[in-house]
């Protein structure tokens, strides 16, 4: 007789699947790195395959564990249907990160639809990127993400619909140390021959490497080598210490220790933050979250385009059909 499979060790196997770092996929699962491990070892033995190819540096999925990923996703996602309680659950929106800033697009969201309707159950998750979050919205995991839509594949994209949210001014993360961490603003030029890390070693957020890559390329700059990411501020600011390499973001997130961040300029480059969700009529959740998003852009010029900046050629194209 087949042995049981416990639900468990597939939600263990997927997280690892989807973040390649077992680390990160134990944090989202809330339990212990060890324990998750364990699971998957639990889960390759009962199936009789490895499923992860695993270095001292990486974890890739192997050719049976990309056969069972698709398997195991339609398999949860048939089970969180069966278990859900009458009438829906709470709206899970994803905030990418836990980190809070004074002026992070998503936080100020889902603060004022918070605000506008307390009655509403709005519950924050932290996928870690876009990317991650499209994966879980699709397994109906989820219920809004955001980040650079123009950065998923197509094939995501066509399965998904947005709302043009914010452009925000990208910035560089800098350890105090690093030699163009004394000026106010960085001009884009003064990064010639300073590679910039766009966190293209994290699969969560390959949107944000992809938006990298386009505006490094658009102005002859260089990135990084991709490295194993950090999680968290702490090691996000020992990261940064260690490997001394800017890091690009956007302004107003979080102040980390030894770290500073810095506006690029010249030209001012912006990334168009768009609220993702599944296609259909939006759910009251949902339709609160566009609705507040739509007025704090509207009074605060969250979509008006500053002189002298730069604009991805998508988002150009995107926001001339908005």
């Amino acid at each position: 007789m087949p042995a049981d499979l416990h639900p468990r060790l597939l939600r263990g196997f997927v997280a690892t699947a989807e973040t390649l770092h077992f680390g990160q996929a134990a944090q989202r699962l809330h339990v212990a790195q060890q324990a998750l491990s364990r699971d998957v070892r639990t889960l390759e033995r009962l199936l009789g395959r490895e499923l992860f190819a695993r270095t001292t540096r990486s974890v890739a999925l192997t050719a049976a564990g990309e056969r069972l990923l698709p398997q195991a996703r339609r398999f949860l996602a048939l089970q969180d249907e069966m278990l859900a309680p009458p009438g829906g659950g709470p709206v899970l929106v994803d905030l990418n990160s836990a980190v809070t800033g004074e002026d992070l697009t998503v936080d100020r969201i889902l603060a004022a639809a918070r605000a506008a309707d307390p009655g509403l159950q709005l519950m924050a998750r932290y996928h870690g990127g876009l990317a991650a979050g499209a994966r879980e919205l699709l397994a109906e995991r989820l219920d809004v993400s955001f980040g650079w839509f123009n950065g998923l594949p197509a094939v995501l994209r066509e399965q998904l619909a947005h709302v043009p949210v914010r452009l925000e001014q990208v910035a560089l993360l800098l350890p105090e140390s690093h030699l163009l961490a004394g000026r106010a603003v960085i001009r884009l030029a003064e990064l010639v021959g300073h590679p910039v890390d766009i966190c293209a070693g994290n699969p969560a957020t390959t949107e944000w490497a992809a938006f990298g890559e386009r505006l490094l390329g658009a102005h002859g700059l260089t990135a990084a080598p991709p490295l194993a990411p950090p999680v968290g501020p702490a090691e996000t600011a020992r990261y940064l210490a260690q490997h001394a390499v800017p890091m690009l973001t956007t302004t107003g997130g979080p102040q980390l220790p030894g770290v500073v961040t810095r506006p690029l300029v010249e030209p001012v480059p912006l990334t168009l933050v768009s609220l993702v969700r599944r296609p259909g009529p939006p759910a009251d959740g949902v339709a609160l979250l566009i609705d507040q998003a739509g007025q704090l852009a509207a009074a605060e010029g969250w979509l008006t385009r500053p002189p002298g900046c730069w604009l991805a050629a998508e988002d150009e194209v995107l926001l001339a059909g908005a």
